[in-house]
């Protein structure tokens, strides 16, 4: 017997990823329902061999469904979601809004999938930000191994998590650069063409953005309180997949060999590795891959206990619409069982 799902922002980056990953792992669906704004209406999208025409969101009755997943704007899911969820649905929401109530469970199912239980306060899973979810992948096996005091992470994201508008304002600039077309920034402060910014989300009064933030609370909800977090992010002119530089402090030593070992057996994590040219993971080879791949592990020798390693992943399949579809399965083996 199957669920009914339906799939909220269905026509942006992230909800055409979920319809995706859906068919791809077979999920068990009696329908799925393509949910958009007002101005998307009629819009066809593909969920496996079958069109689905986009439905308006805001005159939508969830009566009947049974799983939700959201990717709209933070606004647009404050209020949808919780309207969904007291339909009766389960509603994983891959916007910010939600992540960091403390009855809303904020979850990665390879690092903590009992957290899942939570569901039942809200109806609402909250699914992290994209740069946290491969981050923590990658920890996870580490923290078990010897825990983890400290983190310092410096992030290289791709334009496809600032969604469509970003990716085609770094092809259109990049192309006009060649025909001698002065670019114009429009979605993001600085050109992005030939260009690093750094700068993701707002500023906060620390000095901080809003995305290094997230890092930070995010990843403490996630694992563990005591870890210290400090992140820099930097949106890099490359289209899809993040990367980022991880330098981690343990409170016990931790080999190098041992850590391989470790990151080697976990869910959802390829060690690439190879101590010569090209012997790592980039966006290039990580873009359309569900797995999270760690590079370039080494020993930190300005600590005491300290490793460093580079890590890469899709940011809209684990980043975002994988996590998501991972969530269900994890929610419909343990908890929803028809």
């Amino acid at each position: 017997m199957g669920y009914k799902v339906a799939v909220v922002g269905a026509t942006g980056n992230v909800g055409r990823a979920m319809l995706e990953i859906l068919e791809e792992r077979k999920f068990p669906v009696s329908e799925v329902v393509a949910l958009a704004s007002e101005r998307s209406v009629g819009r066809e999208v593909s969920f496996g061999d079958k069109i689905l025409k986009c439905q308006d969101l805001a005159k939508y009755d969830f009566k009947g469904v049974d799983i939700v997943l959201s990717s709209p704007g933070a606004k647009v899911s404050a209020a949808h979601s919780p309207r969904a969820a007291a339909a009766g649905a389960v509603v994983i929401d891959n916007t910010s809004y939600f992540r960091m109530e403390p009855d809303v469970p904020l979850v990665v199912p390879e690092v903590n999938p009992e957290a899942i239980a939570g569901y039942t306060k809200r109806g609402i899973i909250a699914n992290p930000n994209c740069s946290t979810i491969q981050m923590v992948v990658a920890l996870k096996p580490l923290h078990t191994l010897g825990t983890i005091k400290r983190v310092v992470v410096s992030t290289y994201q791709s334009v496809s998590g600032a969604g469509k508008d970003a990716m085609d304002e770094l092809f259109e600039q990049t192309r006009g650069i060649f025909v001698n077309d002065s670019p114009t920034p429009s979605k993001f402060p600085k050109q992005i063409a030939f260009n690093v910014i750094p700068q993701i989300d707002v500023f906060m009064e620390d000095g901080s953005t809003k995305e290094e933030w997230k890092m930070v609370v995010e990843t403490r909800k996630i694992l563990d309180p005591n870890i210290q977090v400090n992140a820099t992010c930097v949106r890099v002119p490359v289209f899809v997949s993040h990367s980022e530089s991880i330098n981690v402090e343990f409170e016990r030593p931790v080999s190098v060999a041992a850590a391989r070992a470790a990151l080697s057996r976990a869910p959802g994590v390829i060690v690439l590795d190879v101590h010569e040219p090209g012997g790592y993971a980039t966006p290039v080879e990580c873009t359309g891959e569900d797995a999270t791949y760690v590079s370039r592990l080494r020993k930190d020798p300005t600590v005491e206990n300290g490793l460093s390693f580079w890590c890469v992943s899709d940011n809209l399949r684990k980043g975002a619409a994988l996590n998501a579809v991972q969530i269900a399965e994890v929610l419909i083996r343990d908890y929803l069982k028809k």
